[in-house]
């Protein structure tokens, strides 16, 4: 197989993080593309027609896209211990909620990088905060439980999403008053598997 990625995306360390909890990095070839939103790679393209990374290049069947369908037929490749019949749907809904803040933190990058500075709508970048925020918040109030759980997907989600936020917005301050929540996260980052994917800039 091999993984179509660019630079420190948190959707294709999703997917790394996976591969190494799953036993499965060292069966799957790295392929670095450009996955600019206005210019991207025609390998890219051609792999995945909405030109987002990751993609996944199987042998046996076609090409698989969005991080979350590649990270459940990883799970489901290697016995199917991430996502859990017992609480699927509240795995699901967390997983569902990281993507949200991955989305929106990207979305403030892209805003910043590929608009002309007159053009820039700081008004914009605050409504997509304000979904960080507001998902963190449930996080912290609602899924702390959760999170302190056997590991599953939406635990990884999370923990590759907030270290996002670390990476791309830290002067944001996501911490504050989420104490519980960034302690989670403290101790979710000393895993294996997370120290494999640190982003570089």
């Amino acid at each position: 197989m091999k993984l179509l990625k660019a630079g420190p995306s948190p959707f294709v360390r999703t997917v790394l993080v996976t591969l190494h909890e799953t036993g499965q990095f060292d069966e799957v070839e790295m392929v670095n593309v450009t996955a600019s939103p206005l210019q991207p790679d025609p390998t890219l393209v051609a792999a995945n027609p909405v030109g987002k990374i990751p993609a996944l290049i199987r042998d046996d069947g076609p090409t698989l896209y969005d991080s979350r369908v590649i990270c459940r037929y990883l799970d489901h490749r290697a016995g199917g211990r991430l996502y859990p019949e017992a609480r699927l749907w509240d795995t699901l809904t967390l997983e569902a909620t990281a993507h949200g803040i991955m989305d929106a933190a990207v979305l403030i990058i892209y805003e910043e990088r590929f608009r002309p500075a007159e053009k820039v709508s700081a008004e914009w970048m605050d409504a997509q905060w304000a979904k960080v925020s507001r998902a963190l918040d449930a996080l912290q109030t609602r899924w702390m439980s959760h999170l302190n759980g056997r590991l599953d997907m939406g635990q990884i989600a999370v923990g590759v999403a907030l270290s996002y936020l670390d990476f791309r917005h830290d002067a944001r301050g996501w911490r504050s008053s989420r104490d519980e929540l960034a302690a989670w996260h403290g101790t979710f980052c000393e895993r294996p598997s997370m120290l494999a994917t640190r982003p570089e800039a």
